[in-house]
């Protein structure tokens, strides 16, 4: 464990590649907690389908689609009530992903590249995850920030893994890069431990704010149970990679 003003000691990097995607399908207008939609839920078993076929394809590690379960009210937050997230072996096997993730016309898509790790975040999918996206306006110097509040979620919140995932393309995206987080416990019991303890804002937000910096966090769960019978999404899917 380490203290929350000590960098914390990061594992080699993955050499595998990811794909993040964002649809904002019917996201909460008020309240940050995503209640049920119908609406949400075609388009969450769309992508839970969709995941499931990609991960059959040539150099496909995994692919999950996710439910958002919490929005916090923050200025500027990505409203994606849904999202996906595919790890690939080979850059062409990301090119194929984006390509065919596309035609499920996401909002937001990302390829990135793993910068930073700590543990395993796909240990397991029975879990929530927190997709932290960090904007910057001097993106250049933002790892520097990353590096510097990354401990204090292992010493204050029992984090025990970190996937930073860094944009192939910095220029083509608003976000210096998304931090994804196997996080313990439920979402909404994460979010309030962080934001009620005071070190949180005397050390995480300063140094943000010293490096021009804002984290906008999602918190989502993943869609891994099919519902009864075989939706008629699955031939879609299937024939978005043929």
């Amino acid at each position: 464990m380490v203290r929350h003003d000590d960098r914390p000691v990061f594992g080699e990097p993955s050499t595998d590649l990811f794909l993040y995607a964002g649809w904002c399908v019917d996201p909460p207008r008020r309240l940050p907690f995503v209640r049920r939609s119908a609406k949400r839920q075609r388009m969450v078993e769309r992508c839970r389908e969709f995941a499931a076929a990609a991960e059959g394809r040539e150099g496909v590690v995994t692919a999950t689609a996710y439910e958002t379960e919490l929005i916090p009210p923050l200025p500027d937050i990505p409203r994606y009530d849904v999202l996906m997230l595919i790890r690939t072996r080979t850059l062409d096997a990301l090119h194929r992903a984006e390509a065919s993730v596309r035609g499920l016309a996401p909002d937001f898509v990302m390829p990135a590249r793993n910068s930073r790790r700590i543990g395993d975040t796909d240990r397991t999918r029975r879990a929530s995850f927190l997709f932290n996206h960090f904007a910057a306006q001097r993106p250049a110097v933002a790892i520097e920030a990353f590096d510097q509040v990354a401990g204090w979620f292992p010493d204050k919140l029992g984090v025990d893994n970190t996937t930073l995932l860094q944009p192939v393309d910095e220029a083509a995206v608003p976000y210096a890069f998304v931090n994804y987080v196997r996080v313990p416990g439920s979402a909404r019991g994460f979010m309030l431990d962080m934001l009620t303890r005071p070190s949180f804002h005397t050390h995480v937000r300063r140094i943000l704010r010293t490096y021009d910096m804002s984290a906008l966090p999602l918190l989502a769960k993943p869609a891994i149970t099919a519902p009864p019978g075989r939706s008629p999404a699955a031939h879609d899917s299937r024939s978005a990679w043929e």
